[in-house]
């Protein structure tokens, strides 16, 4: 089942989709707060990419799992806290001082951005029901992007519990899934692409022309999160605000991705505005 014309039409009226990876972070303000979706929203983000993690008592959050002490500062667990502790937390910034920035729910999120971008819901595939149990009660059905590596255990939830909601497999290298997907009723909307070399299969234009074909759209990834974990054979944020803009944007944009992640939403935004990058 494939039935993406919002999220065709949005490619089409804004050219290349601009994918904030948790929102824009800057100085003081914190990963996946209302406040930097904001913020990257104000920078020309089209599409907002949180996480999500579920408190011991059930409540969804906007946090990625296992980054407590990094963004909290604390030997904390989340998923083995209460929705109330949680909201006594509160985020620190790079240089470990406390902001007055909390955690917000996903219900909070959703409400918060409901007819101003597309959302992309990651690391929701051990809560999965209860995320779709959440996002239908806001309505967003068109709004929502859900992706999940691409295993056959994820795939039959995803039929399950989300066929009417737009769905990326993360597709590493080589495609053997799609013909997969074809044959179920998930509403296959596009997939993300990582590959640590240029000449990979899922790199090559054939492969991405076939997808276009289809109706799908591609989403690259120019994020760092380790620089150890090639997610576009090198082409990186990194290098694209630290002046070869060409190479760390350029290069995927070039091959047809209609989608790019990144850290850096205003200076992609400036930079594809530069080139004049357009369906």
């Amino acid at each position: 089942m494939e039935n993406n014309q919002l999220l065709l039409e949005t490619r089409r009226a804004k050219g290349v989709l601009i994918a904030a990876h948790r929102g824009a972070v800057a100085g003081n303000v914190p990963f996946n707060t209302l406040e930097a979706f904001d913020a990257a929203l104000l920078q020309g983000a089209h599409i907002i990419e949180t996480d999500i993690t579920k408190s011991r008592d059930g409540e969804l959050f906007l946090f990625h799992p296992g980054q407590e002490h990094n963004h909290l500062n604390r030997d904390i667990h989340l998923e083995t806290m209460t929705g109330e502790e949680i909201r006594r937390e509160r985020y620190v910034n790079p240089d470990n001082a406390v902001t007055p920035y909390g955690l917000s729910t996903l219900d909070e999120a959703l409400e918060h951005l409901k007819g101003r971008c597309l959302i992309n819901l990651d690391h929701t595939w051990e809560y999965l029901p209860e995320v779709m149990q959440t996002v239908r009660r806001h309505g967003m059905r068109d709004a929502i992007i859900l992706k999940t590596p691409g295993t056959l255990p994820l795939l039959k939830l995803v039929e399950e519990v989300a066929p009417d909601y737009m769905y990326m497999p993360i597709i590493h290298e080589a495609d053997d899934i799609s013909v997969v997907i074809e044959g179920m009723d998930i509403r296959y909307a596009g997939a993300e692409l990582v590959f640590t070399s240029e000449d990979a299969p899922v790199a090559r234009d054939a492969y991405i022309e076939d997808h276009h074909k289809k109706g799908r759209l591609l989403w690259g990834n120019a994020i760092v999160y380790d620089y150890r974990v090639q997610l576009a054979a090198g082409h990186t944020d990194d290098a694209a605000v630290t002046g070869n803009p060409d190479f760390g944007w350029g290069w995927i944009l070039d091959k047809g991705f209609d989608i790019l992640q990144t850290d850096w939403v205003s200076g992609l935004s400036q930079y594809i505005a530069k080139r004049k990058i357009h369906p």
